[in-house]
């Protein structure tokens, strides 16, 4: 059955000597793979290697059988096209981050629009913006709304945030309550939009703190998320 549907490419690997494995959240679907057939030896199908780069954002028309794990896919194009995410060097470090990131948390294979309009939008706005230092903070805490695990927001006389229930406290009751500093730079993230960013000033220690404990919290709550190999180069460029 073909079915028409927005992706944002999440993954690709290469299968035997020509074809490409991709793994795309769509609109439609959820997180589906793809086994692109001979992609990377012709460059006159209708189905070219530039477009599956990374958290690229095309429209597909895909053979969606429901019994299989990898689909086919019968016409791509991009959907949006970024002007500076795969040639600004911090930004790429950002994608290829968030990519890693998104691979080891999504793994519904169910519609969910608001989410997938969230990704859409905001890596609109990363390929958009000159000030993004810290678009991957705001972003991955926004992502655990749609995940089921966003802090919740009564900030009442709390001087402690439990990581393991997502909840701010007035006491220290286990090892993953965090305070001080690190939490004041948490409550700055909390409830703010992209456009506010800039707004939050942090030096690059506190990023790569802060950081560490966002990816604590997820994998507190996912059970498992492996330390993204990416996470190096992340805090490198933004050091």
């Amino acid at each position: 059955m073909l079915v028409p549907t927005k992706a944002i490419v999440i993954s690709k690997l290469k299968y035997r000597d020509n074809d490409l494995i991709v793994k795309c959240y769509t609109d439609q679907f959820g997180i589906q793979s793809y086994l692109l057939r001979g992609v990377l030896r012709s460059k006159k199908g209708k189905l070219k290697t530039a477009y599956f780069q990374l958290l690229s954002q095309l429209e597909l028309i895909v053979n969606y059988r429901e019994t299989r794990s990898l689909q086919s896919i019968s016409e791509a194009k991009p959907s949006a096209f970024y002007q500076s995410i795969y040639s600004n060097v911090a930004k790429s470090a950002i994608v290829m981050f968030l990519a890693e990131v998104l691979n080891g948390v999504l793994k519904e294979e169910e519609k969910n629009e608001l989410l997938f309009t969230y990704l859409e939008t905001t890596l609109q706005w990363l390929d958009a913006n000159d000030e993004f230092s810290n678009f991957h903070l705001l972003f991955l805490l926004n992502l655990s709304k749609y995940l089921g695990f966003y802090p919740d927001l009564n900030l009442s006389e709390s001087i402690y945030f439990n990581l393991k229930d997502g909840k701010f406290q007035s006491k220290k009751t286990n090892t993953y309550c965090i305070s001080d500093d690190i939490l004041m730079l948490l409550k700055q993230f909390l409830g703010i939009n992209f456009d506010a960013l800039n707004s939050i000033k942090i030096n690059s220690a506190q990023r790569q703190e802060l950081l560490s404990i966002i990816l604590l919290y997820f994998e507190l709550h996912l059970g498992s998320l492996k330390k993204p190999r990416s996470l190096q180069v992340l805090n490198q460029v933004f050091a």
